[in-house]
């Protein structure tokens, strides 16, 4: 195999354990403006994942399993010295830069044909809204390579202040508006035909992969949750993003007081996945961790909003294929670029790709176009907020997604069968069509039953 020419920090911060940080760090440290950790993602043939496993462990190195944590609910600051992280439901591997550069293992090795290995990809960053990686692209593309290191500590220091100001202040957007109070649903709601459907999503598991989520949130109380760190931080949601979308896909039919409905899977089981830290940031390894999690505990609905531009991924399309193939569906935000192609993992074949729709129906101006399944509701959604604010009214592919979340409960209620691809199919069948290229909506406004 070729040996790629090493970039790694003498600290070791590119460990299969180091956590976002450190690998955030690592990356300043070498002035690297690219999204890429250091590490490496494997990805495993379809069902060569056993054969995978083994291929690591013969060449020396120490490998963790996920199937070694009660339901498989790994933390990656647990794995110790590991050399490599193998995510035994979605068939794939994290694999860290020291151990993969002892074995002259990079994304330049010719891999056999006879292999159980598919790919060999640098691991990225990820992050909960592209405003995030847009900054950082864009200062980027305008920096001198000697002074990267500056725009990238003020990467840093901006996500901590977005966070900040989010929890505190909020922005410009961030308003209830009265008509929807007066209608008594948000209009995203009732845009997809939400308060006169019978379902509830009872029986149905939705895991909302994200920022974590307010646990003690008064609109939640009594409502079962499992809940489950991938970032090495408490599940409790400090950042605010992911309390909203689990809002929007599982959220009460009645809230607090007078406030208006905004959840739609009102009964439906809640699976927390925290794959981004409070600042909104992440790496590969640890959104892959989260699907992992959600697929063993067979979730019929894994919700992501998240993600970074670049191509498809083979690990998020292994993993989007391990989901379909065990009865999952992955519905993803397909991200908020302006005339943007969809992002990853979006933009995985196997994955359901979401765009964003204003309140008249038309597509958002930011929403990313292109590989895209269908729209929903995604400009100024109204949803839960961690306390002491509670609600928020924000924008973005991100909120558009839980929508389709949400309705994807009703519809998985109907049906033992109504899983996977067959899930998938009858989201778009369903679906109002809308006189714009499916480029930009897909099949249309996600409807429910």
């Amino acid at each position: 195999m070729a040996k790629k020419e090493s970039t790694n920090s003498s600290n070791g911060a590119n460990r299969a354990s180091s956590s976002v940080d450190e690998l955030l760090l690592a990356a300043l440290e070498r002035n690297d403006t690219s999204f890429e950790t250091g590490r490496y993602v494997v990805t495993f043939k379809e069902g060569a994942m056993e054969e995978g496993l083994q291929s690591l462990q013969t060449q020396g190195m120490r490998v963790a399993d996920t199937r070694d944590f009660d339901n498989q609910a790994l933390e990656m600051d647990s794995v110790g010295d590991a050399d490599a992280v193998v995510f035994s439901e979605i068939g794939s591997a994290l694999l860290g830069g020291n151990a993969a550069q002892e074995r002259s293992i990079s994304t330049f090795a010719e891999i056999a044909s006879d292999s159980p290995i598919l790919s060999i990809d640098p691991e990225y960053f990820v992050f909960a809204d592209s405003m995030y990686s847009e900054f950082l692209q864009g200062r980027a593309t305008q920096t001198a390579q000697g002074t990267s290191n500056e725009f990238l500590r003020g990467f840093l220091q901006a996500t901590e202040t977005i966070a900040k100001e989010m929890r505190e202040n909020g922005n410009s957007q961030l308003e209830i508006e009265e008509e929807v109070q007066v209608l008594g649903a948000t209009w995203g709601l009732n845009a997809c035909r939400v308060p006169p459907s019978i379902r509830s999503g009872v029986g149905i598991k939705v895991a909302v992969l994200d920022t974590g989520f307010d646990l003690g949130h008064p609109d939640f109380a009594g409502r079962p949750i499992v809940s489950q760190t991938f970032v090495g931080q408490p599940v409790q949601d400090i950042h605010g993003h992911g309390t909203h979308t689990t809002g929007t896909a599982c959220g009460p039919k009645a809230p607090v007081g007078t406030t208006p409905r905004y959840g739609i899977g009102y009964r439906s089981s809640i699976y927390v996945g925290k794959v981004l830290s409070n600042s909104g940031g992440s790496v590969g390894s640890s959104v892959l961790a989260g699907m992992n999690w959600a697929v063993a505990n067979r979730c019929a609905v894994i919700s992501m909003s998240l993600g970074g531009q670049g191509g498809v991924q083979p690990s998020y399309t292994a993993a989007g294929q391990a989901a379909l193939n065990n009865g999952c569906l992955i519905i993803a935000a397909a991200g908020n670029v302006p005339g943007g192609p969809t992002g990853y993992p979006a933009n995985s074949p196997t994955i359901m790709s979401v765009a964003s729709l204003d309140s008249n129906l038309a597509p958002s101006s930011f929403s990313c176009q292109g590989k895209i399944e269908i729209a929903g509701p995604g400009r100024d959604v109204f949803s839960s907020w961690p306390r002491p604010t509670r609600y928020r009214t924000i924008s973005g592919t991100s909120m558009a997604t839980p929508h389709v979340s949400g309705c994807a409960a009703l519809w998985a209620e109907t049906s033992p069968n109504m899983r996977g691809l067959t899930l998938w199919r009858k989201l778009q069948a369903s679906a109002r069509h809308l006189p714009f290229p499916a480029t930009r909506v897909g099949a249309g406004l996600v409807q429910a039953p």
